[in-house]
């Protein structure tokens, strides 16, 4: 997630060295590339996720799962909205070299940083609520049909707030606003200065990094594993179910057949899945990355890996933005009262 910090990384590296840089030039040919893309991302990520917002209050069912996908668009709103300055940042260093801010670019990369990614911790906080509710529920139905109410699904995602934020407690103080006089012009400018920056993001690199992505992600696979699975299932009963099979005399003509999971659960069950798996994949760079990081310390910060570094995370960051975009495909190929509410929001008269 942390990837904006790795172009502190590659500016420290000295210029003299040229060619002998490993990834050098294919770096600031991806920065290039992505700075022209991350805006379209994200502009499209903002339209998506007010459409998915009030899509989500307009809907009649305020049920558990709609709550969440509520809470997740706008988590996702926020994410993108903090995040638009270091794209904007991104975009004027790489392609608009010449033109020239008042102020530090920097300021524009790196001060909504982390609370951006408080954000985007947020939204993966409740992807996986939402895959291990959905399990709990799909897998024994009776134990917790009635446990995860609005209420207290609305209790949760205010805890979760919470605890995105207070584990990103030791980051938030790295960056502060100072000012700096030019000696040749005498005139005062603000930049972003850093403090106990590599203590902090030591910290950041065990906890965010370490502990609880990997608790998140063992626990999101095992939710998309088992969910999955009772897809497999669910779709072999009806398969059964829809074969001929001769009536007896005592039958009830009106008797229903049990089917296992209702059409309405397995199309909740296949949006909530498709979350899950995209979130799941979206978090296969930065999980590499975090990896790598605990095992080499300087990764980031060693020269002759400074390049590498920032490329895996460009990728990285890239897979975050679309991860935050994209739920709308989701939403409306496999929610029916998603689309019904859209279609009357859109064609109202």
């Amino acid at each position: 997630m942390e990837l904006l910090h790795s172009t502190e990384n590659v500016s420290k590296v000295s210029i003299e060295q040229g060619a002998l840089i490993p990834y050098r030039a294919d770096y600031f040919m991806l920065e290039k590339i992505l700075a022209s893309i991350w805006p379209v991302i994200i502009l499209f990520g903002l339209v998506s996720n007010v459409i998915n917002i009030v899509v989500f209050l307009k809907s009649e069912n305020k049920d558990n799962v709609t709550t969440l996908l509520l809470s997740l668009a706008v988590s996702d709103f926020v994410f993108l909205t903090l995040i638009t300055p270091a794209i904007c940042g991104s975009v004027i260093r790489s392609l608009l070299i010449s033109y020239s801010l008042p102020f530090d670019v920097s300021i524009l990369l790196f001060l909504l940083y982390w609370p951006a990614f408080t954000a985007y911790d947020l939204s993966a906080f409740i992807s996986v609520s939402l895959g291990v509710m959905r399990c709990a529920c799909v897998a024994m139905p009776l134990k917790f049909k009635f446990v995860f109410t609005k209420s207290r699904t609305i209790k949760w995602v205010m805890f979760l707030a919470v605890l995105a934020v207070s584990l990103r407690l030791p980051v938030f103080t790295i960056h502060r606003i100072s000012w700096r006089t030019d000696p040749q012009t005498n005139m005062s400018s603000p930049y972003l200065k850093g403090v106990n920056y590599a203590y902090m993001t030591r910290i950041n690199d065990i906890l965010n990094r370490g502990i609880v992505i990997y608790i998140l992600y063992i626990t999101m696979v095992t939710c998309v594993a088992v969910l999955t699975f009772k897809l497999y299932q669910a779709s072999k009963i009806r398969r059964a179910c829809t074969t001929v099979l001769p009536k007896t005399s005592d039958q009830a003509p009106d008797k229903p057949v049990t089917y296992g999971l209702s059409s309405k659960d397995i199309q909740v069950v296949k949006s909530v899945v498709m979350v899950c798996m995209i979130f799941t994949l979206a978090q296969l760079p930065f999980l590499f990355l975090s990896t790598s990081r605990l095992f080499r310390p300087d990764f980031g910060n060693n020269q002759r890996l400074a390049y590498l570094f920032s490329i895996l995370f460009q990728i990285s960051q890239t897979c975050s933005h679309v991860n935050a975009s994209i739920n709308i495909f989701v939403y409306y190929s496999y929610n029916t009262r998603y689309r019904s509410v859209l279609y009357a929001l859109l064609f109202v008269k």
